[in-house]
């Protein structure tokens, strides 16, 4: 029986009205879902993904969804968001529609396609809700089973908050650790790598954690028999059943058309996953999917005659309709008039939105009419614009690239007209006011980001030389970090026992505890997703993957989900975690890689830091921490034994983002590196001093964001030459660099000769040194590149080497 919060018994007029008030949520969710497919075979709507045959098990799972909690979900989880009273009918047609304001669709502003859940943890100015007293989800994507790393660090986040005292506005954020991540996923999707992952660190962590599977026995077309080892998850994974003495799940299987069985399964799920913080497994079999698997297709086209029957004896409103009746809470007749009820609301609610969507278009649509047919009447080629002014006037539901697209045709036909000014301004008003709801918030644009915060330079005493290692300067920064901020914390391989492999965390574990610091398995994937979801619950991560190769195993979770959370929420929700790795000049195949330019186009709305000493790296840590943004910080392999000098104020001096250095000034050539390379670059500029070539090195300290302040093209103003110097394949991230230089900051005007770019090969270096040195740019290289270009323009001084 459905039970109260206080564990008592509900008298049966309650327990009616609350069975009554499901169906009712059922019924209006089943009828958004057939109606939204309907908006989008009208065409209406662009594409349609839906929750129909899911809603009993959803609204199980929302009786046990408290205030704090988390959900982690899958694109079809539309009741349960009803039923937290999350989403209304008009948003979800909102959505569908692509409602790009953010009053009117919630969920991403038209940026998502409907199916795609949030709340709002983010007040507009970018700061924090109380998440501990509000029901939250964290924002849908679609990449299939990419929703578990997160939920992962979305369950951790409350064993941080159980276990670990002293930590700063923690009740805005969690109840003692009493939350549970909810997270819920398509039983194809459970063939995906990051699902096991997600599986095996939630038992290892053991963290409260309810993982539901919608089981309908297919993923799109294809069966579970091609999906899944004996057809059943759970089956499966009964290695993972704890036991007395061990750890890992406790799986829990039921019927998902089955009413008063499903609501004790939560019950008990959120029993065990709230008190004694174990991760849960809910299989609900037997769902159905009574319109395919979206609005692409249709599901008779792969279902055997026999399995469409069964689906739709055993839709899981008819089974709970059928319940109903036969303990006589309701009659055939009152469940009717429910149903008409419902049926009556979607399309009230469906048109509402339909005409919150249009109205503000066809208004536009007005505008520029009137202004068209006004130039017309001076212009030389009247026929031709009231020729486009027709054809827009004729479209009864119009795009706003089909109005500003008509704009711009028409200017065409005014250059050396009177008109032309006025339809000018309307074009560039209209484009600056519509550009910014489908571009703004790929980063945080609170007062909080990365550009709020005050560049503070390392302090040292007079005498100070550089005689410390650079391990030391990034070990003692974060112990001063670590005390700074109780909230921040460390995870990763290696990282916690032995302080990391280059012991830039020697002694952290034993002093802050191995909650603050934290040896993680070989999991990358889950290792991001697990400080994705920690951010998102207020706390200030450092995930750590051991080198940049590593990086690759997690690229599709910070691409799909980090680098898009604040664009994909339009500012409404943000995980500033801060990644930390190393790698650059490494020796073989397999750590040698430099993937700068796969990393940079993967992961646009998060930075890329590429320090080049332990110092800087230092700094952009302490920036980090007093900003709301992610950041991906690459420390330099060879850098941790190389001596620097120990700055008196760690935890305070600042490396600014965005911001270039010049390492060395010259009037003959502008070299721009970043990383170990730039070692090399000084090398060889030194020995090309001796020969009389003076060189200007720029270091560009980071990739993304890129030298706001444009300092790169003075220096070029000044040599009139450039070269970039990257151990990325060709076409990498110099590629990036050179673009921004030359089209971005305008350098191609200050140039005497081609800009060029000195790279590594194609291919990974060989192993040893002798591979390093025939694979990446050596100092021997750079010398000759740079006395290449400039013989090319003084050959009498500078005679060909070859």
């Amino acid at each position: 029986m459905i039970k109260e919060k206080t564990n008592t018994t509900l008298t049966f007029e309650d327990f009616k009205t609350e069975v009554l008030n499901d169906y009712k949520i059922a019924t209006t969710s089943r009828e958004c879902s057939l109606l939204g497919r309907k908006e989008v075979l009208t065409g209406k709507a662009k594409f349609g993904i839906f929750g129909d045959g899911k809603e009993l098990p959803q609204l199980a799972m929302a009786k046990s969804f408290k205030e704090g909690d988390f959900r982690s979900g899958y694109y079809r989880d539309q009741t349960f968001m009803m039923a937290i009273g999350k989403l209304t009918i008009k948003q979800f047609f909102a959505g569908l529609y692509g409602h790009t304001d953010l009053d009117y669709e919630p969920m991403s502003a038209g940026r998502q396609m409907g199916g795609h859940f949030v709340t709002h943890s983010l007040n507009e100015d970018g700061s924090w809700k109380n998440l501990a007293e509000q029901k939250n989800s964290s924002s849908d994507i679609s990449p299939t089973a990419a929703q578990m790393p997160r939920l992962l660090g979305l369950a951790y986040a409350s064993k941080i908050y159980r276990q670990v005292s002293g930590i700063t506005n923690a009740p805005n954020f969690s109840n003692e650790g009493n939350e549970i991540a909810w997270g819920t996923i398509g039983n194809a999707s459970t063939s995906e790598g990051v699902f096991f992952e997600t599986i095996n660190a939630a038992g290892v962590l053991q963290v409260p954690m309810v993982i539901s599977v919608w089981d309908d026995e297919y993923g799109i077309s294809v069966h579970a028999k091609h999906q899944t080892t004996k057809e059943s998850i759970s089956e499966i994974l009964k290695g993972y059943q704890r036991e007395e003495g061990t750890n890992g799940f406790e799986i829990l299987k039921v019927k998902g058309w089955d009413y008063a069985d499903l609501i004790a399964t939560y019950q008990k799920a959120e029993d065990l996953a709230r008190t004694e913080h174990v991760p849960v497994l809910v299989h609900v079999s037997q769902l159905t999917q009574p319109q395919g698997h979206s609005s692409s297709g249709s599901h008779e086209r792969y279902k055997s005659a026999e399995r469409l029957t069964w689906e739709k004896d055993f839709d899981c409103i008819r089974q709970m309709r059928l319940w109903m009746i036969a303990i006589n809470i309701a009659s055939p007749e009152e469940l009717d008039e429910i149903d008409a009820i419902a049926k009556k609301e979607v399309l009230e609610g469906k048109k509402e939105a339909w005409n919150e969507f249009i109205n503000p278009i066809l208004n536009e649509q007005k505008e520029l009419l009137s202004l068209l047919e006004r130039v017309a009447e001076t212009s030389q080629n009247k026929t031709k614009i009231l020729q486009y002014a027709a054809v827009l006037k004729n479209i009864k539901d119009p795009l706003k690239k089909e109005i500003l697209g008509t704009a711009r045709k028409v200017l065409r036909l005014l250059i050396n007209e009177s008109g032309k000014a006025e339809v000018s301004k309307w074009i560039q008003n209209y484009t600056e006011g519509t550009q910014k709801k489908f571009s703004s918030h790929l980063h945080s644009e609170s007062n909080s980001n990365i550009y709020s915060v005050q560049p503070i330079a390392p302090k040292y005493n007079e005498n100070t030389i550089a005689d410390t290692d650079g391990r030391m300067i990034i070990r003692d920064n974060f112990d001063a970090l670590f005390t700074k901020y109780p909230e921040a914390l460390v995870f990763g391989e290696d990282a916690g026992n032995i302080g990391d492999v280059n012991q830039g965390l020697e002694g952290m574990q034993e002093k802050y505890g191995e909650l603050r610091v934290t040896d993680a398995g070989i999991r990358e994937a889950t290792i991001i997703g697990q400080g994705i979801g920690l951010a998102l619950r207020g706390l200030r991560p450092i995930a750590e993957i051991q080198y940049l190769d590593y990086l690759l195993y997690a690229i599709q979770i910070l691409s799909d989900d980090l680098a898009t959370l604040q664009y994909r929420t339009l500012g409404r929700q943000k995980a500033p975690l801060i990644i930390r790795t190393r790698g650059h000049r490494l020796e073989g195949i397999w750590h040698s890689g430099s993937p700068m330019g796969m990393i940079i186009n993967a992961i646009r709305g998060i930075h890329v830091l590429v320090p080049r000493n332990m110092t800087q790296a230092a700094g952009f840590y302490n920036t980090l921490l007093e900003a709301d943004e992610p950041a991906l910080v690459i420390e330099c392999l060879n850098g941790y034994r190389l001596k620097e000098k120990a700055p008196l104020n760690y935890g305070e001096f600042k490396t600014p983002i965005g911001i270039v250095e010049t390492l060395r000034e010259g009037k003959d050539i502008t070299l721009v590196s970043y990383g170990s390379t730039l070692k090399l670059v000084e090398q060889a500029a030194n020995e090309l001093a001796e020969i009389g070539i003076d060189c200007e090195i720029i270091d560009v300290q980071s990739l993304l964001p890129f030298d706001i302040n444009k300092d790169i093209v003075k220096s070029i103003a000044k040599t009139n030459r450039l070269l970039v110097i990257d151990e990325d394949v060709p076409g990498g991230a110099s590629a990036y660099i050179l673009q921004q230089i030359v089209e971005e900051q305008d350098g191609y005007s200050y140039l005497d000769s081609k800009p060029q770019t000195l790279t590594s090969k194609a291919h990974r270096p060989a192993y040893g040194t002798d591979g390093d040195y025939f694979s990446k740019p050596s100092a021997d290289d750079i010398f000759e590149k740079i006395y290449a270009m400039i013989s090319e323009v003084n050959p009498s001084q500078f005679p060909d080497l070859y």
